[in-house]
């Protein structure tokens, strides 16, 4: 989103900044239906939890967080990342700099194993730690293995969630990155919880894996359906 924009920190500051703005805008602009009704009844008693969510999907996430609840979300260190973390920031959320990668070579370089114990250390602490459970830059919408790693390692479970808005932009970007328009009707969805048991081999974890995609694929097309039918 940001190729055209230079990568002075001022800059990239004053853009997170208006993004926060921005995306505040939508959220008093757009009122919100929840699914289920009692979701934070039931979550919050077995956090901290590891918030899932698609990548692309991710921009009004930050009103999914329940005042006083300790939020860290892991964010990479591009330049769009760099606006985000701002954003993030002013809205309310906790910092982890970090992204995941296919490629060893590409997660050194943008401090994915760093991140991973960072997020642990997180979670240890109390705090909820959300992420976008596919990896840059794709596939699209294929959990990668760090989330359901992180639950096994943690003993939190994982939450898959989808935000949506009925007014959007959808761009043409690996992440089918989706821009949420003001005015909109808005609607949060959480699917039930996922646990990796300690000693989870390499097929539970593969279908730990699996079950992460299956939830955030339905939590954002009952997302989305809720806003197209006047949120439900």
């Amino acid at each position: 989103m940001l190729k055209g924009v230079a990568r002075n920190p001022a800059v990239l500051n004053f853009v997170g900044r208006m993004l926060a703005r921005y995306l505040l805008l939508v959220r008093r602009t757009s009122p919100l239906a929840i699914e289920p009704a009692d979701l934070y009844e039931s979550v919050l008693p077995q956090a901290p939890l590891i918030i899932a969510m698609w990548h692309g999907q991710h921009f009004m996430m930050p009103f999914a967080r329940p005042d006083g609840l300790d939020v860290r979300v892991m964010i990479s260190r591009s330049a769009d990342g760099e606006v985000n973390a701002v954003a993030a920031e002013r809205l309310g959320l906790g910092l982890i700099r970090a992204s995941g990668s296919q490629k060893s070579r590409q997660m050194r370089k943008r401090g994915g194993m760093r991140g991973f114990f960072e997020a642990l250390t997180a979670l240890e602490d109390g705090a909820t730690v959300a992420m976008t459970a596919d990896v840059p830059k794709g596939p699209a919408r294929v959990a990668g293995a760090g989330i359901v790693q992180l639950a096994k390692h943690s003993g939190c479970p994982i939450l898959p969630m989808a935000i949506a808005t009925s007014r959007h932009i959808d761009l043409d970007t690996w992440d089918h990155a989706t821009i949420n328009l003001p005015f909109s009707r808005l609607a949060l969805v959480g699917e039930e919880l996922i646990r990796v048991p300690k000693d989870a081999d390499d097929e539970a974890l593969e279908a730990a894996r699996l079950k992460v995609e299956e939830g955030l694929d339905a939590a954002t097309a009952r997302a989305y359906a809720m806003t197209e039918k006047g949120n439900g």
